[in-house]
């Protein structure tokens, strides 16, 4: 029987730029990121926050920075934290002048309500004299008043235009270190406008679909969003946008990445729903091994499957594996060969050791 290799993903070639110490675009892996919740110009809560973003697996953190307090407070924040911070810009125009001079790696700026092009010409400046990237942040929720009389409503063509509109005025004042975002909360007005500027342009692309909603509605939402969107390989830095604690939005954006075979980070546990025919409770199996298995960096394939249907072929695929067996002989295999027999009240403390010893393996 023929066996079909896996789909590989043409990744678009996009311009590489510098976050900080970040690569975004090019060859770069694709980063996740993730934006603080606390009152920015509250230093401690937000790094206390950050570091547990960077934790997480977190490569770039966003901050709000809707006053002089708040740009203030990168000063200190961005001494304490290691991944590079971007500020969050609307309105304002001098606000992301100050996060530039406070040590902000990356200026959001949000092209319907920042203002007069000069505004953006300043913005330009600063992030040139301060080493700093900007991202042009197009949001459907909140374009130009031009756009949506031109237009009548949120469209691909408005918010692409919007985008172009800004990446001309950086290419004319030689700035080329910016990335380019078009989100949308609507999932097929989101994708449509990522796949029209991908093929306007060739700058990085930061995706996300925007305000998707709670832990469960927002990371399906932007599963569909964001995948469909790598899937074809636009996409060079991720946001899983929820109204949830911010370290859900890395654990999501992580399984999106780890589903379509892009990045691996953790443990990645493959189970099944479980029915009658489970040898063991797979459920709640799954649901304690997530948790003492959290603190896992390496990547680690494991499959928990209730019974012998999909057992074994499951775990022929991962590097250890689980296979649910009548009289409490359920079977352990490591990449794919029969290991050793365990009996269900064992399976927890086996299976964290196997992984505990795999990932020791890898990292000798």
């Amino acid at each position: 029987m023929e066996i079909r290799p896996h789909r590989i993903i043409h990744r678009k070639k996009t311009k590489k730029i510098m976050v900080g110490k970040v690569p975004v675009g090019g060859n770069s892996t694709i980063s996740v990121q993730s934006m603080t919740n606390t009152i920015t110009s509250d230093v401690a809560e937000t790094i206390k926050q950050i570091i547990n973003l960077e934790k997480a697996g977190a490569d770039i953190v966003r901050v709000s920075c809707p006053d002089e307090s708040s740009t203030f407070a990168l000063k200190e924040i961005v001494k304490e934290v290691d991944v590079p911070i971007v500020a969050d810009i609307h309105f304002h125009h001098k606000r992301a002048i100050e996060a530039a001079k406070n040590g902000a790696s990356c200026l959001r700026i949000n092209p319907g309500n920042i203002g007069a092009n000069s505004r953006v010409i300043e913005i330009i400046k600063a992030a040139k004299d301060h080493n700093c990237s900007i991202r042009i942040g197009v949001n459907a929720g909140s374009l130009d008043k031009t756009l949506l009389e031109k237009y009548k409503e949120p469209c691909p063509e408005a918010l692409v235009e919007s985008a172009m509109y800004n990446v001309k005025t950086m290419e004319d004042n030689d700035f080329f270190n910016f990335k380019i975002s078009v989100k949308s909360s609507d999932v097929f007005l989101a994708v449509k406008s990522y796949e029209q500027l991908s093929a306007a342009c060739d700058y990085p692309l930061h995706v996300g679909i925007t305000e998707a909603g709670g832990l469960l509605t927002g990371s399906i939402k932007s599963s569909i969003g964001i995948g469909q969107l790598l899937m074809q390989g636009i996409g060079d830095t991720i946001r899983v946008s929820l109204s949830a604690d911010p370290i859900e939005e890395i654990k999501a954006g992580y399984e999106i990445l780890k589903s379509l075979n892009i990045r691996a980070r953790g443990v990645q546990i493959i189970s099944c729903p479980s029915c009658a025919r489970q040898a063991f409770p797979v459920i709640d199996t799954v649901k304690i091994l997530e948790k003492k298995l959290a603190h896992i960096k390496t990547p680690v394939t494991l499959s928990i499957i209730g019974c012998v249907v999909n057992g074994p072929g499951e775990a022929a695929q991962t590097e250890i594996g689980l296979t649910g067996g009548g009289q409490d002989n359920n079977l352990l295999y490591l990449s794919g060969v029969p290991h050793e027999k365990v009996p269900s009240g064992e399976i927890i403390q086996k299976i964290v050791k196997l992984v505990e010893d795999k990932v020791k393996e890898k990292n000798n």
